[in-house]
């Protein structure tokens, strides 16, 4: 169907033919466009022959057909109704209870099973909520034959219990009758689905896994049942007694040709952008079901190939995400992976790891460690359903690194960091293998980078630098920054890298006249400027980062509402540096824009001459013939290195590690022009 949608859907005389039909609805009503009107014209069965009543509603067809819709209007024509509906078909789901249970209903088992495009089998019974397959033990039976018993008298599809597998046990009450429930995952099965107990469920529907949040009212332990394979597919569940069992459960295949061809669209677009150039990574991410680590998210989403990242929790506790695509790429590629390699991830969810480990073969190992149990959960069941059975995930405070026993002889041979860290912990070198890689995105002066390191000794060595954002460290080494609020909340001082500054009399200098300076340097429409942060940040003594509260234009800076801009400090004076748009055009290629620092206070003029000299020294000798510019050469040294054992370069200290960063122009270090023209001239006096 067309990816933008439709403003109008129409179904004539064939709802009561499809066989999901809360699947199609709720697909049919994800592809309306605003405003738009889904259109279902059906008979019904007042006005049907008692032999023909097969292709017609009953009242309460048509109360669950529209339920959900911000807007129903029904219509009689000819004797058929048309039902008109608008808006999301969203029904929150909830978990509701049946009647009081009696005495012996008080342990059963559900079958959570799916078919070949993954999809989960739900009942909806006659009391008006859906069911999974499944009901009470019957004597001396075991949970995994009663869930199989249950499945083929209920729906007519038959399993082995070998292929029942319990996963996880509920423990709860209903109605203040004690209930133990087996959460039983089937592997395997064969038949044609029927509806035996037609007095019992209306119908059984294959769903959408991210369909299950909007579905109407959920048996209460199928809701937790569901949950617990595929942990947040029903977000606001009530807390329940939930023991997992350690299993080993072989994945269970199923997926839409859809998401085949989002996949391998994904992927062509993260190769086209230069992020995928080895074979095996290219070859991962064709193949690794990404859908199936987020299956609360819709295949368009999960398989989206833009910078965003993909959302899967967002509560009290903080959130969760899967990177982009093409940055969960760069990174492993940087990895530098080879077949049979042990890799160290901090940070879990399982997509990532599960490339990586696709990419190691099958010789190969991952452990991946995350400080919250949730994530780990979901991390469990996701590689035991959709996983290469590789990924061993561990929960713990990933900046502690592995529990030793985990850790291989010699020491990981690459390890990968999937959220923002302000400082390299000890053990991420410590437990890396001599000439092992080490991925992480680490912030300087409030910037993030993704740094490949190699380890040499106990020195790590930056091979390549990628701009990049992660959710922040919550372990052990979590720092939070320094914020000085300014002119009652229009602005912040943020001291990234170092202690707050005096501010008296800061307030009264913003009050006051503004000293500007243009710097010269001059960048157009594509031009990337975090060469400069990092130059800035690194070279400036008293750098700090001034973020503006106020639209752009309504307060005393002309920074945009929400952003931040490069400054120095001085005694109750201030500079900070932004861009002026210097020449506009009907196209990119013809605007341009200018270097510019505004600065006020009595030592205003003399920080803004001090930082406008820092642009442009970085434009004559760190800016690259691309006109953007390049990365220093960095090296990470343990806490405590004597400055006689440092490289000459500047230095940042933080608490575990002293980074040393070497830019061309700066401690002895040519730029790199002429750097290259002396390799040329050496080049040819040695021939």
């Amino acid at each position: 169907m067309h990816e933008d949608g439709y403003n109008l859907i129409t179904m004539r005389l064939t709802y009561p033919f499809l066989r999901d039909r809360s699947r199609v609805l709720h697909g049919l009503g994800e592809r309306l466009r605003a405003g738009g009107a889904l259109v279902v014209i059906t008979p019904v069965v007042e006005h049907t022959p008692a032999e023909r009543r097969d292709i017609a509603l009953d009242e309460e067809e048509i109360r669950l057909l529209t339920e959900g819709w911000e807007s129903i209007e029904r219509l009689e024509a000819d004797q058929f109704a048309v039902l008109v509906l608008r808006g999301p078909c969203h029904a929150d789901t909830q978990a509701v209870e049946k009647r009081p249970p009696t005495g012996h209903a008080l342990t059963g088992a559900l079958a959570v099973v799916t078919d070949e495009a993954g999809r989960v089998l739900l009942g909806h019974s006659r009391r008006g909520m859906w069911e999974l397959p499944g009901g009470k033990t019957s004597g001396a039976e075991s949970f995994e034959a009663a869930a199989v018993r249950e499945l083929a008298e209920e729906t007519g599809l038959t399993a082995s219990a070998t292929d029942a597998h319990v996963v996880t046990m509920l423990a709860d009450d209903s109605h203040g009758v004690p209930r133990l429930t087996a959460v039983i995952r089937v592997t395997a099965w064969s038949g044609t689905l029927t509806n035996p107990e037609h007095k019992l469920f209306d119908r059984w529907e294959w769903h959408d896994l991210h369909a299950l949040s909007s579905v109407g009212p959920v048996f209460t332990p199928a809701a937790q049942a569901l949950d617990a394979i595929w942990p947040g597919v029903i977000p606001g569940l009530a807390p329940v007694h939930a023991y997992p069992l350690a299993i080993d459960q072989l994945p269970v295949p199923g997926e839409p040709a859809e998401a085949a061809r989002l996949r391998h669209q994904m992927t062509k677009t993260v190769i086209n952008g230069g992020w995928a150039p080895s074979d095996r990574v290219q070859q991962a991410l064709r193949t690794v079901p990404r859908h199936r680590f987020v299956p609360e998210q819709d295949l368009k989403t999960a398989y989206d190939s833009s910078d965003r990242a993909v959302i899967t929790r967002r509560d009290d506790t903080g959130k969760s995400t899967s990177s982009a695509a093409w940055l969960q790429a760069d990174m492993i590629e940087n990895l530098c992976l080879t077949p049979g390699a042990s890799v160290f991830e901090a940070g879990s969810g399982g997509y990532n790891a599960e490339l990586i480990a696709h990419v190691t073969g099958p010789a190969g190992r991952v452990v991946t460690v995350d400080i919250d149990p949730y994530v780990v959960h979901r991390t469990r069941r996701f590689t035991a359903e959709a996983g290469s059975g590789r990924v061993t995930a561990l929960q713990g405070d990933a900046s502690l690194g592995a529990p030793p026993q985990h850790v291989p002889k010699g020491g990981f041979d690459a390890s990968v960091i999937t959220y923002n860290t302000w400082d390299i912990a000890p053990a991420w070198r410590e437990q890396a293998a001599q000439g092992g890689r080490l991925v992480l995105p680490l912030e300087i002066g409030g910037y993030t980078r993704a740094i490949a390191f190699e380890r040499i000794g106990d020195v790590l060595h930056a091979q390549k630098f990628t701009h990049c954002g992660f959710i922040r460290d919550r372990g052990e080494h979590t720092r939070t920054t320094p914020v000085l609020d300014l002119l009652g909340d229009e602005l912040q001082l943020r001291f990234e890298d170092s202690v707050p500054a005096p501010t008296e009399g800061l307030e009264e200098a913003l009050r006051g006249p503004r000293h500007e300076v243009a710097t010269g340097v001059i960048m157009k429409a594509d031009f990337y400027f975090g060469s400069l942060q990092l130059y800035a940040a690194t070279t400036l003594p008293g750098f700090c980062r001034l973020a503006a509260r106020k639209e752009k234009g309504t307060g005393v800076t002309q920074i945009a509402k929400n952003n931040n801009a490069p400054a120095i400090l001085g005694d109750a004076s201030l500079a900070y540096l932004i861009h002026v748009q210097t020449q506009h055009g009907d196209t990119p290629d013809k605007r341009t824009w200018e270097w510019v620092v505004h600065a006020f206070g009595q030592q205003g003029p003399q920080l803004a001459e001090q930082l406008a000299a820092t642009v442009r020294t970085w434009n004559r000798n760190v800016r690259s013939d691309d006109g953007n510019g390049t990365d220093p050469a960095l090296t990470i040294h343990p806490a405590g290195t004597p400055d006689r054992l440092l490289p000459a370069g500047d230095v940042l200290d933080k608490p575990r590690c002293r980074l040393v960063f070497q830019w061309p122009g700066r401690n002895g270090h040519l730029p790199a022009s002429v750097e290259s023209a002396e390799a040329a001239t050496s080049a040819v006096e040695d021939s």
